[in-house]
């Protein structure tokens, strides 16, 4: 079986979440608004659906592998959902009057690079459920989903607890980019390094790294494209409603487009006998 060790890795990412967002999230779960806990909760429990779907496929459960994988048809919309309303609560809060000079410079930042992680997701979903008759192709871009999700909670563990590992230093809220941009590189060159031990079936970290790399430069580069930000505040205009249906009919159009797109070989396979 592929990634025999893959459950320590999405365990890693599930600490570096926790640590990330101790302070912002789960010290204070009781003040936060309800997009949050959505998110928190529907990210953390896709991650604990990889470690056992991995442990199951691995300790030849077959069957309650196939059983858990009907599950994510149901979490997966969740966890768009959850992506969608952080969007929002970004989206209101840039557009706010009393919206400060860091949210104003960084918002189109976070909400570009959250559109891109929620493009990532859906592609690698859809990947997976094409692939599933492909285990390597199949475990590989299931198991690169939890690299979409390391940037944000550790470029905070960066910014408070590991100040050292910004060698960019920009000055004001713009260090904030530079937190977000060295966690990205890091994900994309443990990415990189799992295509080269495999490069036949490495295609899923490449597709990663990919969008990884464009998340880095697109946050990066935001705050100098005024476009983005009246993008964004157009964005804002939409009714939350609306986007988050959006976000759900996305997610659950990956899983219908990503299982049928599966069983095209099958049948190609039988219209040819």
């Amino acid at each position: 079986m592929p990634y025999r060790h893959a459950h320590y890795f999405v365990g890693f990412v599930l600490l570096v979440i926790m640590a990330g967002f101790w302070a912002s999230y789960f010290a204070v779960a009781g003040e936060v608004p309800a997009a949050f806990h959505v998110h928190a909760i529907s990210a953390m429990t896709w991650l604990a659906l990889l470690i056992a779907q991995h442990l199951t496929i691995h300790r030849r459960a077959a069957a309650l592998h196939r059983q858990m994988g009907l599950a994510s048809f149901v979490l997966f919309p969740f966890l768009i959902l959850g992506f969608m309303m952080i969007v929002n609560v970004s989206a209101a809060r840039y557009v706010a009057p009393d919206a400060g000079a860091g949210i104003q410079l960084l918002g189109p930042s976070f909400g570009i690079g959250m559109a891109i992680a929620i493009a990532a997701y859906l592609t690698l979903f859809f990947l997976a459920l094409k692939h599933r008759n492909k285990l390597k192709l199949h475990a590989g871009y299931m198991l690169a989903t939890p690299l979409i999700l390391f940037e944000s909670p550790f470029s905070r563990i960066i910014g408070e607890y590991l100040p050292w590992m910004n060698v960019i230093g920009s000055d004001g809220p713009r260090q904030v980019l530079d937190t977000i941009v060295i966690s990205d590189g890091l994900a994309i060159v443990f990415a990189l390094a799992l295509w080269a031990m495999n490069r036949k079936h490495g295609a899923p970290w490449l597709v990663a790294a990919g969008f990884m790399g464009l998340q880095a430069a697109a946050m990066w580069f935001a705050p100098d494209m005024p476009f983005l930000g009246t993008g964004f505040a157009a964005y804002a205009a939409i009714p939350p409603g609306v986007t988050l249906a959006l976000g759900v009919v996305a997610g659950a159009a990956a899983a219908w487009l990503g299982w049928g797109a599966g069983k095209l070989p099958m049948r190609r396979t039988r219209a040819a006998a």
